[in-house]
């Protein structure tokens, strides 16, 4: 780990826009927004990280088959989601703003992620999440008083599992990933986890998948395909521009 101040500053930054921030707002948004609106927002990342690096950071090349991608994901998770759940839109204006504000941390934070490039990825990783805690841990306290909280054996052992598999092991891979895909390709992650959780309902459940679903698997891992893998010869858009 990085002992001088700048890193953990960045480390901090980083806690904030990756973590601290959007976590709350989304747990205050889905409060109040159906999961399936909720979901399609949540999904948004990909196209302000897009969005983001062509209209102020451009650092890194920004595709034409980028766009495809973006739009071809997005348009995917709408179709598993069910597009009744757009008819939500508009409904709970705040909470779903609030919602889409948290995406646009999440792209911000992939963009910034590129800070790290130099370091292993388990340093931001670990670094970030020292540092969440130490925001998240007293504002707890404060909050929700955990001593007055009686959680069951089975909460705490999918809060055991969410922390080490699904936030420090994947924070590793997810800085990894900045690293080699650079920060738009990070993001196309925010598109995966519909489709993995339908996937392990047709493996443990039993569920069955409509065609629409199906059509929108296809989209999703064309929109990923397009946004992940690396091209030989890319021209900009601002470029062709």
């Amino acid at each position: 780990m990085p002992m001088d101040a700048a890193n953990w500053r960045r480390f901090l930054f980083q806690a904030c826009l990756n973590s601290v921030i959007p976590w709350m707002m989304v747990a205050w948004g889905t409060r109040a927004v159906d999961a399936g609106v909720a979901t399609i927002l949540n999904s948004t990342a990909p196209i302000f990280t897009f969005f983001l690096t062509l209209a102020i950071t451009r650092h890194e090349a920004v595709t034409f088959r980028k766009l495809i991608g973006v739009v071809a994901g997005m348009a995917g998770i709408c179709l598993i989601v069910g597009m009744q759940a757009l008819a939500g839109l508009g409904e709970q204006l705040a909470a779903q703003i609030v919602l889409l504000l948290a995406a646009v941390c999440y792209a911000g934070a992939a963009i910034f992620g590129r800070a790290f490039k130099n370091l292993d990825p388990m340093a931001p990783a670990a670094g970030s999440l020292l540092c969440g805690a130490a925001i998240l841990i007293p504002l707890s306290l404060v909050v929700d008083q955990p001593w007055t909280l009686a959680p069951s054996v089975n909460s705490l052992l999918a809060l055991l599992g969410l922390a080490v598999f699904s936030t420090a092991f994947a924070f590793v891979i997810y800085f990894r990933l900045i690293q080699t895909l650079g920060s738009i390709g990070a993001t196309a992650q925010a598109y995966l986890r519909v489709p993995i959780g339908v996937a392990a309902g047709v493996i443990f459940l039993g569920e069955q998948l409509s065609s629409t679903v199906w059509i929108g698997l296809a989209c999703v891992v064309v929109g990923v395909a397009a946004m992940t893998i690396p091209e030989r010869r890319t021209k900009p858009l601002d470029e062709a521009a």
